[in-house]
């Protein structure tokens, strides 16, 4: 299997435009939340309500755990402290999908999964656009901003491969009760490094685009967008599902631009194409989508 369905691919497309959209909305919230309060708070709305529709997924403990260990801190908590002044948005979305290239050397080591050399040329033309801003580091984006985002996109690519190991698992509940494990850690970093009073005082003076803002991480970016990202890499190998992430940066380039005026010169344009580029030759061999077998979705 080397592109998505038709099907499969319009998901995806959904859950790259929400993520790419969602970091010129973390860099609007972080002007009022401190970022461990913020993504203690995320999670927590991503588990409550959710939890008392859902039942939790027939699966170990320890993988919901790691799970929620991984995006709930090592992607999201790290990733909040990075663009709270460390990397602009535009760029720490496109650093981040580094987790592509980590995703798919896990699925190949781990999985036995192998890569087509059509596959090979499209990684190469992505990883082209990736050290195109690489090489334009400003005053905007410091050494630490750009390790942190690393971090986040390590962890990201083992809650991949955490959440592959229960295929079986409905990702929406798998997505929801992990969250549950993200909360103390994240609490616990927020108590330290921001304090209760900090806490206690965001809270008392939320207005309703700061609630829309949080809501949007939690209901959108997470209940969503894991949820479905994870339905899809349990359907289709990784290293189909995950180039589409490459696609994230463009939308996160772009909504910074417009919404935060981040920058948009020719070079950062230029970087967007390759990416494109990259990800039409991995997922639309031939200009066509693979076909559903008799319209089936998965």
């Amino acid at each position: 299997m080397n592109a998505l369905s038709w099907r499969h691919a319009l998901l995806a497309l959904a859950v790259v435009t929400v993520w790419g959209t969602n970091f010129a909305v973390i860099k609007s919230a972080l002007a009022h939340f401190p970022p461990f309060t913020f993504a203690t708070l995320r999670f927590a709305f991503a588990f409550l309500p959710a939890a008392f529709f859902l039942k939790r997924p027939q699966v170990p403990w320890r993988n919901l755990a790691a799970y929620g260990v991984l995006i709930g801190v090592g992607q999201f908590g790290v990733l909040y402290f990075a663009m709270n002044g460390r990397i602009s948005p535009g760029l720490a979305s496109l650093v981040v999908q580094s987790q592509v290239f980590i995703t798919i050397g896990l699925s190949i080591w781990l999985g036995g999964e192998r890569l087509a050399l059509r596959q090979m040329l499209a990684l190469g033309l992505a990883a082209a656009g990736l050290g195109v801003i690489l090489l334009h580091l400003d005053a905007t984006t410091t050494s630490l901003g750009l390790a942190l985002v690393l971090v986040a996109a390590m962890s990201w690519a083992l809650g991949n491969m955490v959440q592959r190991a229960t295929p079986e698992a409905p990702s929406l509940a798998f997505v929801v009760w992990a969250s549950l494990f993200s909360i103390p850690p994240l609490l616990i970093l927020a108590l330290v490094f921001e304090g209760a009073p900090a806490m206690i005082s965001t809270l008392a003076t939320m207005t309703p685009t700061l609630w829309a803002e949080l809501l949007y991480q939690s209901f959108g970016n997470t209940l969503f967008g894991y949820a479905v990202w994870g339905w899809l890499l349990a359907r289709n190998p990784a290293s189909v599902v995950s180039p589409w992430a490459l696609l994230v940066p463009v939308f996160g380039l772009t909504a910074s631009a417009l919404a935060l005026g981040e920058p948009l010169p020719p070079w950062k344009l230029a970087a967007a194409a390759l990416v494109i580029a990259g990800l039409a030759m991995n997922s639309l061999p031939g200009l066509g989508l693979r076909r559903d077998r008799g319209g089936a979705v998965g």
